[in-house]
């Protein structure tokens, strides 16, 4: 089938008038009443000061070791991190270094940036286009039915592409082929049923057939850097994961009580996945997903055993007769009351071996139970894999994860064995971070990884190994980390070794969060409407982007240094930063939420909230050299839409992006929907896009 070509754009997801309320999912304050900024002049004026010292004292001065192309620059990329494993550093430096597909070469290409706008389109930089690749309710395993909306069945949606796709991996197999891998989050049940033709019951069931994770073949289009979905019929590989797939519990935590139900009393196998958000491609070729708001599935027809009442609350877990998706009614297991620890088996990262596609996927007990956004790895110069991880909420923490043994090089099936057994034992660390005073100009200092637990020793007192696994939020909270701004995708850059966390938003930070120097915004300016006049609102509206620097380039290290790298919002607003670089030459960007990374190391930004105004959308910004911070938007998604994903290929032509929830506004129904993207029926569906140079 011919793929559909459209332009690219996006939409605010927290904040936004516009936009619908986020019943289930949103880990901030859509619009609550929050002080004004004159509650914290003092701040204010500390920020301000601190952000015109650092303009002068950096710009100019942060091009040693320059490796980054963007715009016209034509410098060459700098050599990849000593012992750099992470997914395909080696590759796309080597692609990036070679230059044979140098006029496709997103990494290098010069592009116009998209201008803010609220399009109902995917509107890219006009040097670029795409199409889409799979929808919402496109076949995925063979014998899937072809999707009619007026008659969808759970049987039909557990072998279709599910709902709101997030995390974007893409897996080679050979020259033309590779394996998209995709998370779908959640539902928006009013966007996806005509009103009147499905009883409660059924909408459920399809709604819990939509969850979980696809594994879809896709080929080469006529396009350079162009792809299209295969012929599901013949796609060994593809294959649906749902709320009703088996897994199994590895690690320390797998057997414990905890984890034990009435349906399996050996604590060692559970019932599928939801709420999946983003994740990441590991060096041995699977595929980690992050089970995030996990909590909204539960609900609780009665009073809760008093003794899980402490974990409950810090994971927002319902306490009392709430209802929230209503899952319960269609399967007891969700009912708290009845079945309490079910809920302690959700809330991990899941590992998926996309290239076997009868295995049984794993959850992963060492990597801890939060609200994972995802979880990316790279090998350590010593052969250790570490792990990155955010726990997306106002006020949680950051995590790493430093395996035991070592990683295997080579392809034999022997070494793969061992390398799929990294993630089962090492030790998980939570990060305490410290100011260095902002005299320098600069919010910038040192940090710590405190230890929480080793695969046989717990560092928590009062705590086992599988209790701080368990409940990691609880053990962390007892050893003094530093409660950030939603920190969700955390990853290390292939190129230059360091780690970069997308820090969404707090309207809390200042309030019910003190400010500090890595979290340093009591207020924000904002916009209602695009072109409205920026305002004040309490809070960190925009976000941040935290660039980490493990002392000795070495991802095992205990220690650390730590800058913000941008200071999101309008490069016109006081209080934002773009790494020193000329504010006046930049895009507006607000609420990072994921990064990506292409061959020359530029990291690549997804957005999530915008609250100036505009779409969510793309951008792309070198992180050294001359042009270090200079932030370009190289798409913007559907009106009420998230940017999701996003994935630079190996090669450097294609850019993947996983366009969320197109349409969700505020009022919006089937029958009256906000969006229409991607423009093939009369209602929206959540697709996958890729874009390519024209």
């Amino acid at each position: 089938m011919s793929p559909t070509l459209l332009p690219l754009v996006s939409t605010p997801r927290h904040g936004s008038r516009s936009r619908m309320t986020c019943r289930f999912r949103c880990n901030d304050a859509c619009d609550a009443p929050v002080p004004n900024e004159s509650d914290n002049p003092a701040m204010r004026d500390l920020v301000e000061g601190a952000l015109a010292r650092r303009s002068v004292l950096k710009t100019g001065a942060l091009g040693a070791g320059a490796l980054v192309v963007g715009g016209l620059a034509t410098a060459a990329p700098a050599a990849a991190a000593p012992g750099s494993s992470s997914t395909s550093a080696a590759s796309t430096a080597a692609a990036a270094r070679g230059g044979r597909h140098c006029s496709h070469d997103v990494s290098k290409a010069a592009f116009t940036p998209v201008a803010p706008n609220r399009t109902d389109a995917v509107t890219n930089a006009p040097e670029f286009t795409h199409n889409v690749v799979i929808r919402w309710g496109d076949p995925v395993e063979a014998g899937a039915r072809r999707f009619d909306v007026h008659a969808q069945t759970p049987e039909a949606q557990a072998k279709q592409f599910g709902y709101n796709n997030d995390y974007v991996g893409v897996l080679p197999l050979d020259g033309r082929r590779a394996l998209l891998v995709t998370n779908h989050e959640y539902t928006d049940e009013n966007l996806m049923f005509p009103a009147g033709e499905y009883d409660d019951v059924t909408i459920k069931k399809i709604a819990m057939a939509a969850h979980g994770m696809s594994v879809v073949t896709i080929e080469r289009g006529r396009a350079a850097g162009s792809w299209i979905r295969a012929d599901h019929r013949r796609s060994r590989h593809n294959r649906r994961i749902t709320v009703h797939t088996e897994f199994a519990f590895h690690g320390p935590a797998a057997g414990h009580e905890l984890l034990r139900t009435e349906a399996d009393p050996t604590g060692t196998r559970v019932n599928g996945t939801f709420g999946n958000c983003a994740g990441g491609t590991t060096p041995w070729g699977t595929v980690l997903s992050g089970e995030e708001n996990f909590n909204g599935y539960f609900d609780a027809s009665g009073p809760v055993d008093a003794a899980n009442a402490t974990s409950f609350k810090r994971y927002g877990l319902a306490t009392s007769a709430t209802t929230n998706r209503g899952w319960s009614d269609v399967d007891e297991r969700f009912d708290l009351a009845k079945h309490p620890h079910e809920a302690y088996r959700f809330g991990w990262v899941v590992e998926v071996d996309p290239l076997e596609p009868t295995s049984t996927p794993v959850k992963q007990t060492m990597l801890g139970r939060f609200k994972h956004e995802g979880a990316n790895v790279t090998i350590a110069k010593s052969g250790h894999a570490v792990a990155y991880m955010g726990d997306d909420e106002r006020g949680d923490y950051i995590y790493k994860f430093v395996s035991a043994d070592r990683f295997r090089h080579g392809r034999s099936p022997a070494a793969r064995r061992h390398n799929k057994t990294l993630l089962t034992k090492g030790t998980l660390y939570v990060a305490k971070f410290t100011g260095d005073g902002t005299d320098d100009g600069v919010f910038d200092g040192s940090g710590e990884w405190l230890p929480l637990t080793s695969h046989h020793r717990s560092h928590v007192p009062g705590m086992s190994v599988a209790e701080v696994l368990v409940n990691t939020r609880l053990a962390a909270d007892t050893v003094g980390p530093t409660k950030m701004d939603r920190p969700e995708d955390i990853e290390p850059n292939p190129v230059n070794g360091k780690i970069y966390c997308a820090l969404t938003n707090n309207s809390d930070r200042g309030a019910k969060y003190p400010t500090d120097e890595t979290n340093p915004l009591a207020s924000s300016m904002v916009r209602t409407e695009l072109g409205a006049p920026l305002t004040s609102k309490a809070g960190n509206r925009n976000g941040y982007v935290l660039e980490v620097t493990e002392r000795g380039t070495d991802h095992t290290a205990t220690r650390f240094a730590w800058d913000l790298f941008l200071v999101c919002g309008d490069p016109t607003a006081p209080e934002t930063y773009f790494a020193g670089f000329d504010k006046s030459k930049v895009s507006p960007i607000s609420c990072p939420d994921n990064v990506a990374f292409d061959g020359a190391g530029n990291l690549w930004i997804s957005t999530d909230g915008n609250v100036l105004g505009s779409n969510d959308g793309l951008f792309r910004v070198p992180v050294a050299g001359p042009r270090r911070g200079h932030v370009e938007q190289f798409l913007t998604v559907p009106f009420g839409a998230e940017t999701c994903g996003p994935l630079v290929s190996r090669d450097q032509r294609s850019v993947f992006v996983a366009v969320q929830h197109p349409g969700e506004t505020d009022g919006a129904t089937f029958e009256s929907p906000s969006s229409t993207w991607p423009h093939t029926d009369g209602f929206p569906r959540p697709s996958v896009v890729v874009s390519y140079r024209r």
